[in-house]
């Protein structure tokens, strides 16, 4: 990790609001060796004697929260460099208010070998002091078919293993990764989609694929695949991460196994909460004042697919509830190639990471389906609370003293437009491109360094009187 050895910086005058702490208020914070050095509510007394030096962060009218943790996000280094590279892959999450990604393995060559996982992490800190956290692959190469060294691995540092992408889809395979993993401490993260089920589907099975003539498979897909794994947590005493559920069905199978105690939590993406199939048609959102878009538009072409009306809503429930504990990006870049074909041919995925926050302020927040505290809350403590605990200690995820200073200043209201030839992603593909969202990230600080200002914010002036 990165330290900032810059001066102290104070921001002043913001909501702040910490999900951990429970705290909503109107507050300065100083920052000083890369940590938060105080919290002062106004109104609470005198506010403490600042350093000399200290630069000034204006933050009226904006939200103060902790930086964002994406728990699941494709960094494409090494190997597919030509769609991301974890340089640019940074600079997206800074410009989305992301503070921490946990980079998943389908690169190439997989980061399923120690040498590979440092590669990642010397990559990372040439990128600057954003936090990028390695994800291993459970199986060699993501093939399925023989573990990797788990031991050896945690022992390099990853937070998780994931054969993302792909299903483990054998069962005796998944059993024994998951005793490993649980040894470790360390979850295994699934993608729950059966691929004998799947097979060539690009589509939710529904009227839309019908219409539309495109291969497709049922939810049952995932659902089957969730119920296996659970099952086998129960017997193993393992970690499981159901990464990027899709349908209200897995839910049933995630409630019943919080129920009975099992170590099983779940993400939902920005995408599955906000889009349904039918924006396969053009209809990208029309309740949010959208313009219409093309029917097979392949930057809609995702994996789980996206999937009924009455599915988003369970999940946008579940969310609030917590049943489902966290959001995840599952940011996906691609080069332009790789969607400039048909439906069925292109590659799966969304470049996310840059719209995450926006795009959930607009079809959540604001409509008053979920408030911001829990919002936040899905984006920092929550993922904070599945990464081990060497990063609990460290403060990821809440404002309290002490902590590291990751900290993201946004503003709920603020319009803008999606322009996906301005993003800072090498991967252009989303399906939102000029879509009018509200709420934008005006500025995010990794480790006491200001890593992303939008334009016209108010950036650190000079010395505080």
């Amino acid at each position: 990790m990165t330290t900032s050895v810059g001066p102290p910086l104070l921001i002043t005058g913001g909501r702040l609001i910490d999900p951990i702490q429970g705290r909503d208020a109107v507050a300065d914070l100083l920052i000083e060796g890369g940590r938060i050095a105080w919290v002062w509510e106004h109104g609470h007394g005198e506010r403490p004697t600042l350093p000399s030096g200290c630069r000034v962060l204006e933050a009226t009218g904006l939200v103060v929260a902790p930086g964002f943790i994406d728990l699941h996000c494709h960094l494409r280094e090494p190997g597919q460099e030509h769609k991301e590279t974890i340089a640019t892959g940074v600079r997206a999450a800074a410009r989305g208010g992301f503070t921490t990604v946990c980079a998943m393995p389908n690169t190439d060559p997989a980061i399923d070998t120690p040498g590979v996982v440092e590669l990642v992490r010397q990559r990372a800190r040439e990128a600057g002091p954003l936090r990028v956290l390695p994800i291993a692959a459970v199986t060699v190469g993501r093939r399925g078919d023989a573990l990797t060294e788990m031991e050896e691995l945690a022992a390099a540092g990853v937070v998780a293993f994931s054969d993302d992408g792909a299903a483990v889809h054998d069962p005796r395979l998944m059993r024994s990764a998951l005793s490993i993993a649980g040894g470790l401490g360390l979850p295994i993260i699934q993608h729950c989609e059966d691929p004998a089920m799947v097979r060539n589907a690009v589509a939710h099975e529904g009227w839309v694929a019908t219409r539309l003539g495109l291969p497709a498979a049922p939810a049952v897909a995932e659902e089957s695949m969730a119920s296996r794994d659970i099952a086998l947590v129960a017997v193993t005493g393992g970690r499981l991460h159901l990464a990027h559920i899709s349908s209200a069905g897995t839910l049933d199978h995630l409630r019943r196994a919080k129920e009975q105690g099992l170590a099983v939590t779940a993400e939902a993406t920005p995408h599955h909460l906000a889009l349904t199939h039918e924006a396969l048609l053009g209809d990208r959102g029309d309740a949010y004042g959208w313009p219409r878009g093309e029917a097979y538009d392949t930057n809609l072409r995702v994996n789980p697919p996206l999937r009924r009306p009455e599915d988003a809503e369970a999940l946008i429930t579940a969310l609030h509830d917590g049943l489902i504990d966290i959001v995840a990006t599952d940011h996906a870049p691609h080069a332009w190639e790789d969607k400039a074909v048909p439906f069925a041919e292109a590659a799966p995925g969304i470049s996310g990471l840059e719209t995450a926050f926006g795009l959930l302020m607009t079809a959540l927040v604001h409509p008053r389906r979920i408030d911001l505290m829990t919002l936040i809350h899905r984006m920092t403590a929550a993922p904070a609370s599945l990464l081990p605990a060497a990063y609990r200690d460290d403060g990821l995820g809440t404002l309290r003293e002490g902590a590291v200073a990751d900290i993201v200043l946004l503003d709920p209201e603020r319009p803008w437009t999606v322009h996906a030839e301005e993003f800072a992603s090498k991967g252009r593909n989303t399906p939102l491109d000029g879509c009018d969202l509200r709420g934008a990230v005006v500025a995010t600080v990794a480790s006491g360094e200001v890593v992303y200002a939008a334009e016209g914010a108010d950036m650190p002036q000079g010395a505080a009187s």
